[in-house]
C-alpha cells in the first residue's frame, strides 16, 4: 500500500539536518512508492545540498517528493499516515491534535540521531504515550549495528561508487570539473570538512612536511577559515590553490550531495563531520576521521569512543591505538602538541591495510539493514 508521509526538519546543526531528510524522503519516494512531503524551515539549506530546490518556492515538487516551506504560519492541512519529527524538533499542535483524531490516529516518528551506544537498541522503536492525546511517539534509532534502524543507503549507491571508483578518466573528470588538474600518482588525496578546529594547524604542518606529496581538498564549511590561515590568506576563492611544502590546498566550493559522494570515492582519506558526511565516508570504502558535533560536558566523547569501539575492532593493536589517537587529537582541543603528527606518521604506512578495513566495515555496516527500509517496514507492521 501507497502511504502518505509528513517528515518535518528544523535546520539546526548547520546541513546535516537537511541533509539526512532530504535522503530519507527522496528514498521513501524512489523505492518504497511514498507519497512524501518534506517541511522544512530552511530552503537555502536544501538549495546548497540539491541546486534543483528553488529557494524562495513556498511548495515546488522535486525528485518525487513535494517540498514545502515550514514557517509559524504554514497551513499544513490534513495529517499524513505518519509523521516524522526529524531529530526532535517537534510537530506542530494543531497537526498532532489532527492526527489523534484519524481514525486509526496518524502513526508518530521520532527519528533520532544516530549513535553507536550500546543502549540503543534497547530503547530502538519503544513508544512513549503522549501526556494528552490518544497518541504515541515511537523513538526510531539510526545505528550501526544490528537491532537498530541501520543507516540510509539508497539502491543505487554501491553501482555509482564502485563505476566511479573503478574509472579513473571519471575520477580526472571529477577534478577537472572542480578546476584542478588530476592529483599525481603517489600523492595523497585527502577532503577535509569539518567544524571549527584549531587542530587543523598541526595536520597541515603534518602534510606539508611529509615525504609524499599531499593535496588536500577543502570545501566550503566553517574549517575553511581556520585551513586558509594556516597560508596567511583570509579567504581564497573557490578554485583557488595554496602549496606550502609538501602540501597542496585546493579550495573547493560547496558540493551539492552527488558531487560531494563523488569527492569521498576520489579521495584517500576522508575528514567529515556531524551525521551526514560522516555515514557517506563510511560508504565511501575509504579511511576516515570524524569531527563530531561537540556538545555541552563533553556528551560527545561519549558517542565518539562508542562509534570507535566497534569501528576498530580487528585492527591490529598499533593500528587502532595510532588511529584512535588521529581521531582524538582531531576532537579534542586540549589534546598534546605532536599526536596528530605521531599519529599520521604511523598510519601513512598502513594505507593498504586501512582501505582493506574501511571495505569490510561497510560489510558490517550494512547488516543493519536500510534505514529508510527499515523504517517503512516499522510503520507498515503498525498500520496493519
Amino acid at each position: 500500500m501507497s502511504r502518505s508521509w509528513d517528515v518535518f526538519c528544523r535546520v539546526i546543526d548547520n546541513y546535516g539536518d537537511a541533509a539526512v531528510c532530504w535522503r530519507l524522503a527522496r528514498q521513501l519516494a524512489a523505492e518504497h512508492g511514498a507519497r512524501v512531503r518534506l517541511w522544512i524551515d530552511a530552503l537555502d539549506a536544501l538549495h546548497a545540498l540539491f541546486p534543483e530546490v528553488v529557494r524562495d518556492r513556498e511548495a515546488q515538487s522535486v525528485a518525487g517528493v513535494d517540498i514545502r516551506h515550514w514557517s509559524a504560519a504554514s497551513d499544513i492541512g490534513l495529517p499524513a499516515d505518519i509523521a516524522v519529527d526529524a531529530f526532535g524538533g517537534g510537530l506542530p499542535d494543531a497537526y498532532v491534535a489532527a492526527m489523534a483524531r484519524r481514525d486509526p490516529p496518524s502513526l508518530w516518528i521520532v527519528l533520532e540521531y544516530l549513535s553507536a551506544e550500546l543502549w540503543v537498541v534497547g530503547h530502538h522503536g519503544l513508544p512513549s504515550p503522549h501526556p494528552r492525546l490518544p497518541i504515541a511517539r515511537h523513538f526510531f534509532f539510526p545505528g550501526v549495528v544490528p537491532g537498530t534502524g541501520g543507516v540510509l543507503k539508497e539502491a543505487s549507491l554501491e553501482p555509482r561508487r564502485d563505476a566511479f571508483q573503478r574509472d579513473r578518466g571519471r575520477q580526472a573528470a571529477f577534478w577537472r570539473d572542480l578546476g584542478f588538474a588530476p592529483p599525481d600518482q603517489g600523492s595523497i588525496a585527502v577532503s577535509l570538512f569539518g567544524y571549527e578546529n584549531p587542530a587543523v594547524a598541526e595536520l597541515m604542518h603534518v602534510w606539508a612536511l611529509s615525504p609524499r606529496q599531499v593535496v588536500a581538498a577543502v570545501p566550503r564549511s566553517s574549517l575553511r577559515p581556520q585551513a586558509s590561515a594556516f597560508f596567511g590568506v583570509a579567504d581564497p576563492d573557490d578554485g583557488s590553490t595554496l602549496r606550502r611544502g609538501s602540501l597542496e590546498a585546493r579550495w573547493v566550493p560547496f558540493l551539492p550531495q552527488p558531487r560531494y559522494d563523488e569527492l569521498l570515492w576520489a579521495c584517500d582519506w576522508n575528514f567529515v563531520r556531524g551525521e551526514d558526511s560522516f555515514v557517506r565516508a563510511q560508504w565511501a570504502l575509504r579511511p576516515f576521521v570524524w569531527h563530531i558535533y561537540p556538545q555541552q560536558e563533553r556528551a560527545h566523547r561519549v558517542k565518539l569512543e562508542a562509534f570507535l569501539e566497534i569501528y576498530c575492532e580487528g585492527l591490529e593493536p598499533p593500528t587502532e591505538a595510532a588511529l584512535r589517537a588521529l581521531w582524538h587529537g582531531w576532537n579534542d582541543p586540549a589534546a598534546p602538541a605532536g599526536l596528530m603528527r605521531a599519529a599520521w606518521e604511523s598510519l601513512n604506512g598502513h594505507q593498504d591495510r586501512l582501505r582493506q578495513h574501511a571495505r569490510g566495515w561497510a560489510a558490517t555496516l550494512a547488516l543493519p539493514g536500510d534505514l529508510a527500509a527499515n523504517l517503512a517496514h516499522f510503520c507498515e507492521e503498525r498500520l496493519k
